[in-house]
């Protein structure tokens, strides 16, 4: 990679491009996914009402808050990337979400503060929210515009990695202070060191960005044959967005797996830390391999079998672990889940990369990203909590993936093959 204009910073190595470019996606997860391990313990210290329901469901609703503010960074940082540079603007976002990361860590319970305690913890999740939805459409477009065409999807994958890495490291981290500290101490200050280790990553991660080469030169040059109209640009986006509702609803259902046990199945959260660090191994494998393949026979054959091959596997598998509440159904069923559904989405999200036009695409993937995961992200642990509480069937989770999974199928049987060179 090469800076072409003047005031870009000197060039570095691309793995260390590529390393400054996803930190920001590492640790968007981490905290996320810690978030979500420790909900109950987080609405203990901010939201002490007296029915554990209440509590749960009070802070979901802070967790999924976060969500509320993500379009609107993607719209006014991706405006940002795509006028002033992408650089600058993942600057920006990787400092709101660190600051808010550690804000949060170290902010004071209801007991020592009072009611400012969940405004306060509310007003970090928003932050964050602005900096994430930021975050995705500048970072999605520099991989892309650096890549070398061959290996563009290899590239891009490189944020799905980042996400199952930081989903491995919170779940070693979950389990680790399950098992090395009391309730008690979980409750006190487990959970605050489980968040505080994410803002670890912001100083490394703002030097290295600060040493970015700038792409959005590139960005005038499209990345797939004839440049895209804005109309044909609107539709991609669209139709990307349902696909990538049901990519993050599953996610967050893996993550909300912890508080399903406890809650649902009774059953204690160790095994399902431990599945999620082997499910998440697991897809460190799938995701390269999906993103390798798609570049070599194109996006479509992998985005479509891979979504057939995920939907297959999620009745069997929650069918085998209702049934049977045991370790091995946990062991081997879960990791099944993270794998399959693991295959698709790189070779999906480089598609709508290389459809969009180049000075739209930080916000055009921006928002499209994040109206998604904030309609069904966001809301998809609490949609599950309700639909649990008010059915009482175990097996409603299923009922909602399969939903999400089908309508996303039908929606990639409308995405045209973008990549690069003859299929």
């Amino acid at each position: 990679m090469h800076a072409t204009s003047a005031g870009t910073a000197p060039d570095i190595s691309p793995a260390r491009a590529v390393l400054a470019a996803v930190l920001g996606n590492a640790l968007e997860f981490y905290d996320f996914i810690v978030y979500s391990y420790f909900a109950i313990q987080i609405g203990r210290s901010f939201f002490p009402v007296h029915s554990a329901y209440a509590s749960l469901m009070l802070s979901l609703a802070t967790f999924g808050a976060g969500f509320l503010s993500r379009p609107v960074g993607a719209l006014l940082i991706g405006r940002y990337a795509d006028s002033v540079g992408r650089r600058p603007a993942m600057l920006l976002s990787f400092a709101l979400m660190g600051a808010s990361v550690l804000g949060l860590a170290l902010l004071p319970g209801y007991a020592a503060i009072g009611p400012a305690a969940p405004v306060l913890a509310l007003l970090a999740r928003l932050v964050q929210g602005f900096a994430v939805g930021g975050e995705v459409g500048a970072n999605t477009a520099f991989l892309a515009e650096a890549a070398v065409p061959s290996r563009r999807a290899v590239t891009v994958s490189m944020q799905s990695v980042s996400q199952v890495i930081a989903m491995g490291v919170g779940g070693l981290v979950g389990a680790i202070l399950v098992h090395s500290l009391s309730a008690a101490a979980v409750q006190a200050y487990g959970w605050r060191i489980a968040i505080g280790l994410g803002a670890s990553l912001l100083p490394a991660g703002l030097w290295l960005r600060s040493h970015l080469p700038e792409t959005l030169h590139r960005a005038m040059a499209p990345l797939s044959g004839a440049p895209s109209p804005q109309s044909q640009a609107l539709r991609i986006g669209m139709l990307g967005a349902v696909c990538i509702s049901a990519f993050t609803i599953r996610t967050y259902v893996v993550l909300y797996l912890v508080t399903y046990a406890q809650h649902t199945l009774h059953m204690p959260p160790g095994p399902f830390f431990t599945a999620n660090i082997i499910g998440q191994f697991g897809s460190l494998l799938v995701i390269p391999a999906g993103a390798m393949l798609s570049d070599r026979i194109g996006r479509r054959p992998v985005f479509l079998g891979g979504q057939l091959i995920s939907l297959a596997i999620i009745y069997p598998v929650f069918a085998w672990l209702i049934g049977a509440r045991s370790g091995a159904a946990v062991l081997v069923g879960l990791p099944l889940i993270s794998i399959t559904g693991s295959i698709s989405p790189s070779a999906l999200l480089t598609s709508i990369t290389e459809a969009l036009p180049g000075r739209l695409r930080g916000t055009g993937f921006g928002l499209a990203y994040t109206i998604a995961v904030t309609l069904f992200g966001g809301t998809a642990q609490l949609v599950l909590t309700w639909l649990l509480h008010a059915t009482g069937a175990a097996m409603a989770i299923t009922w909602y993936l399969l939903a999400a999974g089908l309508v996303a199928l039908v929606a990639m049987l409308a995405i045209p093959e973008t990549r690069p060179g003859p299929v």
